[in-house]
Order: structure tokens, then C-alpha cells, then sequence
């Protein structure tokens, strides 16, 4: 039996709760009567509940976020009916902003809105000596990593990490969450870091530490949630260093970046590891500068495209790069550009994601001169505005999901650009984004949906696109298919190929150093 549950719903069950064990690790002398339980967002609610329950719990603290609200509303609502007495604790994103509109948080019983590491120890320990606070609502202090310059180190709590929370299972099946920062020092309204001041880092000599005996004992993918990598040069450089001096084949590491901000003390040390040890997850958003002025971002777009150069030409480094549909005042023609630009910087990923409103974000002082219509319903997805209609952002959400399939899977690699591919004068080239867009508009035509479908299938239809509509010539189309098919490790030639495909050719293989890079990262982030 345990006083305490921290419990919480992950999108996936390879995504272990970061949140969950800097709340054990920080419980104190609470920490022996606490139990941590994970479930994901794919079980029933009333199995998370019996299993709950079975602990006996005095005090249930769940982790609500936009990918787990609605089945947490279902959790709560069912474990209060059936065990009223148990006190429900609620944190996270999700609920530290605009709580009096959620039914979630009527059913809870306290609500800690913001960092919760230290608060919740300190809830904790005051209900279970019967002393209830007055308020439900209960904002935390800011949680320090270290103690402030002039406070006293003896008696100021400081948050403990929780990387010992990690167990063998963890390690062995699911992501390695770390962080050397939080906080974020950037105002993009559209993002819950613009609220989260001033930056914070782990001290250097508590950290690296840390990560030693994680390497010890066995993690060689590290995927670091820190807003901000590459902010601070010296705390940049000092991981980059202390990694590569224990480097060892395997070892995969995971940024996000700012873009435009890559000077030459961060260069040398990047350029180093292989290919396949670096993934940079760069926001670049919008290369609208009007748009990029109006929600606050700061962004040189000169500097951002000589860095993405520098990472591609000059590295081994896996670039995931982001762009976002549906910002206020950017239409389709904005956002083309943007992406056509982003495409000949050739990253090898280009995530497409549609706006959310996230709670607590002034992007929504835009709603009216924009008019902005969002979801109420998570993940609160723009649904359209003053210049991109309904219908428009529809195709858009098709043509993000059809651009995972075919181009960032990683499955259509020679043969996906041979959409857009066009003679060698360059101002003759087809726009990748409107040549996709339609390719996307004609296969959802044909398949009526964006989602299960099989491997075989997206290959029989881009090759018939290719060949009726471009047109391409049917044999340098099927040529790159199968090449495509036999660097993903498969040897048979699927039917709709074979009347293309010359035998001598069916038997070859090509496989490059980047292509088990891209299935290894493909594998680990899945």
C-alpha cells in the first residue's frame, strides 16, 4: 500500500514520465510512501483506476497535458465516484492556466498550477498531518536548481534530480528524458515557454555527474527537453565536450535549438560526432517577417539559413525542422514560401504542424482582428482564420500528414522528390509545396483518408501520380521505388514494380552510414 500515487497518462509507452519522477525524487522523507504508476493514453479508464486503487491511496497526484486531458477528465471523474475520500492532486501545463474553465479541475481537490516539484512535497506532507489548506487553486514558487546568489545553502530547498528514478526497464525500452535548463527567454505567443522566466541551469558539477552514471549504466540515447541548447555557449560546449570524450558508437543525443544562433564555439565541437549521433529539432515557425514580428519572435532568417547550411554541408547532424500553419495573418501563399525556402535547406525532417492554442498563451490577443477559431477540444487546433478558411486548413492537416508518410518517414527518400523535381535551371523547378499539395489533394481523393495505410499502397500511388501526372518516366520512377524499398532493409520486389524494374537491378542493395542513422533515430523515436 501506498499514501501516495503520482500517476499520469503518456502519449506512448516508450515516453517515461519526466514529470512524475522529479516529484518522487523531490518528496523527501515522503519519498518511502510514495508509488509512481504509468499508464498510456490507449488503456481503459477504469483499468488505470482499479489499478490505482489497489494501492490504497490517501492522495492521488495526476499529470494532465494537452495529449492526455480528455482521458485524465475520465480518470478523475470515475476514481472520485467510486472513492470520494481519496484526494486528488492535479498538475501540469494542461492545468496550471485558465482553471476556472475546467471540469477536470472541479472534480480535483487541489490544483498546483506551475513548476510543482517542491509544492507538491509540501502538500503532501500538510494533508497527511490533517492540515488542508483553505484554497484549491495553489500556485507554486519557482523551483531553483541552485541556491540564489546571497541565500543561505543550508536551509534554502533546492530541486534534486531524478535520474536514479530511471529503473533497467526505462532504460532498456523507453525515451531518456534529461535537462540541463528550463525556462525560456524568448516571447513566441504561441508557445507555453514564453510565460516560463527567467532561463535556469543545472549546475555544471551536479549535471555531468548525472549523466556519468546514466552512461554507466547503459542509456546511449539522451533526449534533452531543454528550450534553449545552444542559449548559454559554455554550458553548450561543456556537454558537447564531456559526450564526445565518451563517445562511443550508439550514443544518440537529442537537441532543440535556436536557429539563428550557432557561432563557431558550437560549430567545432557539433562537426565532431558521426553521423546519426546529433538530432537538432530546430523551430523555425514562420519565415513571414511581419508574421514572425506580430507573435513576438525574434528571428534573423539569414543566420538561420547559413546555420542549417553549415549543419547540413559540414555534419552529421539529424535536422528535424518545424514550421506551423495557421499563425495569425500568415495565408497559404506566406506559408508556401516559407516551406519552399525551408525544403532547399534540405533538412532531413520537415514537421508540418498545425496551431494550437495552448492554455495561458497570448496568442490569443489575435482572435478577433484575425479571427481566430480553435478547437475546444485538446490539442485546441486552429480550425481556421481571416485568411485561411476551413476548408483550406483541412487540405493543409492532410498535406502535414501525407509529408510524414512520404518524406519524413524516410521510406520515399529518392523517390518522394521526384515530385517536385523539374530541369536543372532552377527558376524552371516546381514549387515543392504546391506540387506536393497536389499530389496530397489527389491521393486523399483515392483513398478517401490520411491514416492506416499500408507501406505497398503509398508506393503504388505515388508511382501512378508520377507516371500519369507529372509526368515522370516510368522506369526512373520505379527505379527510385526500389531503391527506396532496398534501403529500408526490404530484398522482395513488390508486384506493382515488376513490370519496371530490370531483373539484373532486383537484386542489388545500396545502403549508406545516413541511411542506419535514419532507421536507428526512426526506431527511437517512434
Amino acid at each position: 500500500m501506498s499514501d501516495i500515487v503520482l500517476t499520469t497518462l503518456n502519449a506512448k509507452y516508450a515516453h517515461a514520465s519526466f514529470g512524475l519522477r522529479y516529484l518522487l525524487a523531490n518528496l523527501g522523507p515522503l519519498a518511502s510512501r510514495a508509488r509512481l504508476l504509468e499508464f498510456d493514453i490507449s488503456q481503459r479508464p477504469l483499468d488505470i483506476v482499479e489499478a490505482i486503487l489497489s494501492r490504497d491511496p490517501k492522495i492521488v497526484g495526476v499529470g494532465v497535458y494537452i495529449w492526455n486531458a480528455e482521458q485524465s477528465l475520465r480518470v478523475v471523474a470515475d476514481l472520485k465516484r467510486i472513492s470520494p475520500q481519496t484526494i486528488v492532486v492535479l498538475g501540469g501545463p494542461e492545468v496550471s492556466h485558465e482553471t476556472d474553465r475546467q471540469e477536470i479541475v472541479g472534480l480535483a481537490d487541489y490544483v498546483i498550477t506551475g513548476e510543482a516539484d517542491l509544492a507538491f512535497a509540501e502538500l503532501c506532507e500538510r494533508l497527511l498531518a490533517g492540515r488542508k489548506p483553505l484554497n484549491k487553486i495553489l500556485p507554486a514558487d519557482l523551483p531553483e536548481f541552485a541556491p540564489k546568489n546571497g541565500s543561505d545553502a543550508s536551509t534554502t530547498r533546492t530541486l534534486q534530480l531524478p535520474y536514479e528514478l530511471y529503473d533497467e526497464t526505462d532504460i532498456a525500452h523507453r525515451v531518456i528524458y534529461v535537462e540541463a535548463s528550463r525556462g525560456c527567454p524568448f516571447r513566441c505567443e504561441f508557445c507555453l515557454s514564453s510565460l516560463d522566466v527567467p532561463v535556469r541551469n543545472v549546475p555544471l558539477e551536479t549535471f555531468l555527474p548525472a549523466m556519468e552514471r546514466l552512461l554507466a549504466r547503459g542509456v546511449r540515447h539522451f533526449k534533452f527537453v531543454d528550450r534553449t541548447f545552444n542559449l548559454n555557449l559554455n554550458v553548450g560546449r561543456s556537454i558537447l565536450d564531456f559526450f564526445w570524450q565518451r563517445y562511443t558508437p550508439g550514443l544518440f543525443l537529442h537537441f532543440e535549438m535556436i536557429p539563428d544562433r550557432l557561432p563557431e564555439a558550437l560549430r567545432e565541437p557539433i562537426a565532431r560526432f558521426p553521423a546519426g549521433a546529433l538530432q537538432f529539432e530546430v523551430g523555425i515557425q514562420t519565415f513571414d517577417q511581419e508574421v514572425a514580428a506580430r507573435i513576438s519572435r525574434r528571428q534573423d532568417n539569414d543566420k538561420l539559413s547559413e546555420n542549417l547550411r553549415f549543419l547540413r554541408e559540414r555534419t552529421g547532424v539529424h535536422v528535424h525542422a518545424d514550421l506551423i500553419v495557421g499563425l495569425p495573418g500568415e495565408g497559404i501563399d506566406s506559408f508556401a514560401a516559407g516551406f519552399d525556402k525551408l525544403v532547399a535547406l534540405a533538412p532531413q525532417e520537415i514537421q508540418v504542424g498545425i496551431l494550437k492554442r495552448l492554455r495561458g498563451t497570448p496568442i490569443t490577443r489575435h482572435d478577433e482582428q484575425w479571427e481566430m477559431v480553435y478547437s475546444p477540444h485538446p490539442p485546441y487546433e486552429v480550425l481556421r482564420t481571416k485568411v485561411l478558411d476551413f476548408a483550406t486548413l483541412q487540405r493543409l492537416r492532410r498535406f502535414s500528414r501525407f509529408w510524414d508518410l512520404f518524406s519524413n518517414s524516410g521510406n520515399f527518400r529518392e523517390s518522394a522528390p521526384l515530385l517536385w523535381a523539374g530541369p536543372s535551371d532552377a527558376a524552371q523547378r516546381q514549387s515543392p509545396f504546391c506540387t506536393f499539395l497536389r499530389f496530397s489533394d489527389w491521393l486523399y481523393a483515392r483513398v478517401g483518408r490520411n491514416h492506416a495505410i499500408a507501406l505497398q499502397t503509398l508506393g503504388e500511388m505515388l508511382l501512378r501520380y508520377l507516371i500519369e501526372e507529372i509526368p515522370c518516366d516510368a522506369q526512373t520512377a520505379a527505379g527510385a521505388l526500389w531503391r527506396d524499398y532496398q534501403r529500408a532493409g526490404r530484398c522482395e520486389l513488390p508486384d506493382f514494380l515488376k513490370m519496371y524494374v530490370p531483373k539484373p537491378l532486383r537484386s542489388a542493395r545500396r545502403q549508406t552510414l545516413e541511411d542506419v542513422a535514419l532507421r536507428r533515430q526512426a526506431r527511437h523515436l517512434a
